[in-house]
Order: C-alpha cells, then sequence, then structure tokens
C-alpha cells in the first residue's frame, strides 16, 4: 500500500525519529533504484548491495537533504556515486562490450500473436540491449526514459552539466538503437 504521504513529508517524519516513515519512502522508490543499480552492476546481486547501501547512505544524511530537487533526484545521484565507486572497486576484471569475443547474441524466442507476449518481448529485448550499454550510458537513459527524469535533474544526480547529460543522452540512445539492431537482426532475418 503507497503511503498517501508526499516524500518531504515522509522525511520530515522519519527526521522526527518515525522509522516506518522512512521504510514507505524505500517502498516508494526501491524498485527505481534497483534498476537503475542493475543498469550498473549487471548482476541481481552487486544491483541489491548497490540498493542497499545507497538507503543506508541516504538514512545517514536525510538531514543534509536540502530539498532544492526533488528527493528521487537527490536519492539517484546517492545511486549513481555508490554505483560508480562500487564498479571502481569491481573494475580488476572487466571486458568490453565492444570485443567481438563478448558479444553476446540473445537467442531467437518463437513468438505468437498475443499482445502481452508481444509487449513482454519488446521490453526483455530493449532491456536487454541497455544491459549492454556501458553504465553511465545505461543510467542515463533509464534516469531519463524510466525514472522521468529531466536534464537537469540527470545533471544534478550525476554531476555533470545538462548540456553534456543532453549529449551523453543523444550518444547512449544512438549506441542503444546499434545494440537493438544488432540484437534483433537475427530477429529480421528469420522473418525474411
Amino acid at each position: 500500500m503507497q503511503s498517501k504521504f508526499s516524500d518531504i513529508e515522509l522525511i520530515e517524519q522519519t527526521l522526527g525519529g518515525n522509522q516506518a516513515a522512512y521504510a514507505d519512502l524505500v517502498k516508494r522508490h526501491q524498485r527505481f533504484v534497483f534498476t537503475l543499480a542493475m543498469r550498473f552492476a549487471k548482476s541481481r546481486e552487486d544491483a541489491e548491495e548497490i540498493a542497499q547501501d545507497c538507503f543506508i547512505k541516504a538514512y545517514r544524511s536525510l538531514s543534509s537533504f536540502q530539498q532544492q530537487s526533488k528527493f528521487s533526484t537527490w536519492l539517484y545521484s546517492i545511486v549513481y556515486t555508490t554505483a560508480m565507486t562500487f564498479l571502481r572497486k569491481k573494475r580488476v576484471d572487466t571486458a568490453s562490450i565492444d570485443d567481438d569475443e563478448s558479444y553476446i547474441q540473445i537467442e531467437s524466442k518463437p513468438s505468437g500473436y498475443d499482445y502481452n507476449v508481444e509487449n513482454k518481448s519488446r521490453s526483455y529485448y530493449l532491456n536487454e540491449a541497455i544491459q549492454q550499454l556501458l553504465p553511465d550510458d545505461a543510467a542515463i537513459i533509464t534516469m531519463f526514459y524510466k525514472g522521468e527524469q529531466s536534464l537537469e535533474e540527470i545533471s544534478q544526480a550525476t554531476g555533470i552539466e545538462a548540456n553534456t547529460v543532453k549529449v551523453k543522452l543523444f550518444r547512449a540512445r544512438q549506441r542503444l538503437k546499434e545494440r537493438l539492431e544488432r540484437n534483433l537482426k537475427h530477429e529480421v532475418n528469420e522473418l525474411i
């Protein structure tokens, strides 16, 4: 059940000692925080760890929230910095997505004419393509489209100038389009 209070009211209640109010705040934002963490981590376990760390950091820093932006923007900036720190620590054993050897081909799955199945399939391929992007690209696309954050809000969350975010978003969309074309090429060839 979603709380009837706004984020600001829940923050004030939390700062007043009501821990249940913070639990409501977590419930309200946990899905998107986890989704954003997944864009960086690529594994469920790492994303869960990042998300948990983010909510702990947010709780500890809640009194420093100045309300100059939406709470979600402030929270996503914590996700961004926490995820980037996490990735720096794990960067020891990584491979480039652009290497032909590390490219993962998505298997063709038979599809029916059911509208829900088709939507799930579209969502699946889109999420797979986003997962193949660099973490920065995936995060910006996720914040802009799924989080419905403005360029300015993404700028505040990432610490990157709004114009640079706009350029990064444009380039990320281009890379996403390339990934989708590459992933779905097999599907198209089967139809022809």
